[in-house]
C-alpha cells in the first residue's frame, strides 16, 4: 500500500512539473512572441538601410549601426538571410519550453531571455516556484534511481560479494551508464544534429548538465541548419534527467 502511495505521488509529481513547464512555455510564448516580431522587423529594415547608403555613411553613423546590431545579436536577432528568416520565432513553443527548462534548472545560457516588462515578472514568478519544484523532482527521481543501485546492491549480496566492494561496484556501474547515457552519446547527436566537433559535444554537454551554462554552445541556433520539430524539447528533457543522474551521483 505504501509503496503504491509513493509511486502514485512520484506519477503527480512528474505529471505537475512537465505541466508547469508547458503553462511556463505558453505564457513566454505568449508574452515575447508580439514583441519579437517587432524587433526583428526593425532589425530588417535597419539592414536594408545601411544596404542602401552604406557607401554614404559617415563615421557616426557607422558606429551607431554597429551599436544597434551588437543589441540586436545581443537579444537573439541575426539579421542574416531573407527576410523569411526574420519570420522564424526565438519564442516558438519548442524553444520556449527549452527556456523555461534552462530557468527552472538555473543553467541560465544568456541566450534568450525576456524582454518584455510582462515577460520579465512572469520569469520571476516563474523561477521562484519553478526552482524549488526543479530540486523536489530532481530529489525523487533520484531517489528512484537509488532504489534500483539498492536493488543492484542486493542481489551482488546475495551473491556472495562484500559489502565495501559492492558500494564501489555500484557507483562505478551508475557513473559508467551516466556517462555513456547522458554525455557520450548525447555529443554524437549534437555532432550530427549541430554540425559541432565531437569534443565540441562533449564541452556543451558537460558545461550543461554541471549548471555552468556560459551559452557560448547553445543547441538551435544556426541558421544554415534544419532542425527537427520538438527537438529543443528533446533536449530540455534529456537536461532534467542528466541533473537527476548527478543528484544521484552525490547520494551515492
Amino acid at each position: 500500500k505504501a509503496m503504491c502511495s509513493g509511486k502514485l505521488q512520484t506519477a503527480l509529481l512528474v505529471a505537475g512539473y512537465f505541466i508547469y513547464l508547458l503553462v511556463g512555455a505558453a505564457v513566454f510564448q505568449a508574452l515575447e512572441k508580439t514583441a519579437e516580431k517587432q524587433e526583428k522587423r526593425a532589425a530588417a529594415q535597419m539592414k536594408e538601410a545601411f544596404l542602401q547608403n552604406f557607401t554614404q555613411l559617415t563615421v557616426a553613423e557607422m558606429e551607431q549601426f554597429m551599436k544597434n546590431l551588437t543589441e540586436a545579436i545581443q537579444n537573439g536577432v541575426y539579421p542574416v538571410g531573407n527576410e523569411s528568416q526574420f519570420e522564424e520565432s526565438n519564442w516558438d513553443f519548442s524553444n520556449s519550453f527549452f527556456f523555461a527548462g534552462t530557468v527552472v534548472s538555473t543553467i541560465g545560457y544568456g541566450t534568450l531571455h525576456p524582454k518584455t516588462a510582462g515577460g520579465q515578472i512572469f520569469c520571476v514568478f516563474f523561477a521562484l516556484f519553478g526552482i524549488p519544484l526543479n530540486i523536489v523532482f530532481l530529489h525523487r527521481v533520484g531517489k528512484m534511481l537509488s532504489l534500483l543501485c539498492k536493488k543492484l546492491g542486493k542481489f551482488l549480496y546475495e551473491k556472495g560479494m562484500r559489502k565495501k566492494k559492492i558500494k564501489f561496484l555500484t557507483l562505478l556501474f551508475f557513473l559508467a551508464t551516466g556517462i555513456l547515457v547522458f554525455l557520450c552519446l548525447p555529443s554524437v547527436f549534437f555532432q550530427i544534429t549541430e554540425g559541432w566537433s565531437y569534443s565540441e559535444g562533449i564541452y556543451f554537454a558537460f558545461i550543461t548538465l554541471s549548471t555552468i551554462g556560459f551559452g557560448d554552445y547553445v543547441i538551435g541556433k544556426q541558421s544554415d541548419r534544419k532542425y527537427f520539430s520538438y527537438y529543443r524539447v528533446l533536449v530540455a528533457i534529456w537536461i532534467l534527467f542528466g541533473l537527476a543522474w548527478i543528484a544521484l551521483l552525490f547520494n551515492l
